[in-house]
């Protein structure tokens, strides 16, 4: 006998609440923030052929939907506390269903965050997510706050998931590890949430790198009123074979591929050691690549110290 709507819900979505008042099967959830808190709120949607392959994994599917939600909650240094969950399916598929729910829920019990409500319907499969968290008042991260002379900084190194993609299309060819690490960069994403609260009080502007470096830098600088400078050599590299490297696309991948999730963002240049103790502390990777200054743009310079021209500088939804 075929799901319908309620049954969905029920068997794969409503499960035990701990820090919500009233959660799945009423006309509107009830939450009871912390307070003294601000909300911080965030929503994403994913289209099948848009921002995921037809036929990817459901498992991890339901893990990347939520995934690059808590990475804004990390852009922005807040706590994900709950979220809601719309599901356009083309069927009720027990299996799809199962796996997508195993993913998503295997994510929300790591970082804490609970489902709070939702909808689903009939369609071309799609996913949405709105996320809620909390921030103290005047500690959120945002885009706008650099100033000139700040340091750039990266949590991690990008391109591999763009590689991935790449790879699933037959631009390039990534074989044994490298195709592993890459498609795990792509399909698995680690939201920074204990980065991103670390920074409170630290960066002066911060963004998740969703959409490729340049292109999230570019809001960094366009919110701030200031022009950014990169050098390529300074940008941390994926651990990927030599071969893999040295593949033509692989700078634009690091540059401008998108699906990181890795955060990028400013600190005053005398807070250096700062950052370098944090990444530390934190097991991460953490590397300075570039610098603020008056002007506009985002430019990147090569060893020589000659500018690097690329075709595009990050995605673009509706191309």
């Amino acid at each position: 006998m075929p799901l319908d709507e309620f049954d969905l819900i029920r068997r794969y979505f409503t499960r035990p609440l701990a820090n919500t008042v009233l959660g799945v099967g009423d006309d509107a959830a009830l939450v009871a923030p912390t307070p003294g808190q601000q909300l911080a709120i965030s929503a994403d949607t994913l289209v099948e052929g848009r921002h995921f392959f037809a036929g990817a994994d459901p498992e991890s599917l339901g893990w990347k939907s939520l995934a690059v939600n808590l990475s804004d909650m990390a852009a922005m240094g807040a706590v994900p506390r709950w979220y809601t969950l719309c599901l356009t399916l083309p069927s009720a598929d027990p299996v799809w269903l199962a796996g997508f729910a195993r993913g998503l829920n295997l994510l929300a019990d790591r970082a804490g965050v609970e489902l709070i409500g939702g909808d689903t319907t009939s369609g071309p499969l799609a996913i949405s997510i709105q996320i809620l968290g909390e921030v103290p008042p005047d500690r959120a991260l945002r885009r706008g706050g650099a100033q000139a002379g700040d340091e750039v900084w990266l949590s991690g190194p990008t391109g591999a998931a763009a590689m991935a993609v790449r790879h699933r299309y037959g631009q390039l060819r990534l074989e044994g590890d490298d195709l592993r690490l890459c498609e795990a960069r792509l399909d698995r994403p680690e939201p920074r949430l204990a980065l991103g609260r670390a920074l409170q009080g630290l960066a002066t502007a911060a963004i998740d790198v969703s959409d490729g470096l340049l292109a999230d830098l570019g809001h960094i600088a366009r919110r701030s009123g200031l022009a950014a400078t990169l050098e390529l050599g300074d940008l941390p590299q994926p651990p990927l074979s030599d071969e893999a490297c040295a593949l033509p696309d692989f700078d634009a991948c690091l540059l401008a591929g998108g699906d990181d999730y890795e955060l990028c963002f400013t600190v005053p240049a005398e807070r250096h050691a700062e950052v370098l103790a944090l990444g530390r502390q934190l097991g991460l990777p953490l590397a300075c690549i570039g610098r603020m200054s008056v002007g506009e743009g985002v430019s990147v310079l090569d060893c020589t110290g000659r500018p690097v021209t690329l075709a595009a500088h990050g995605f673009n939804h509706f191309a």
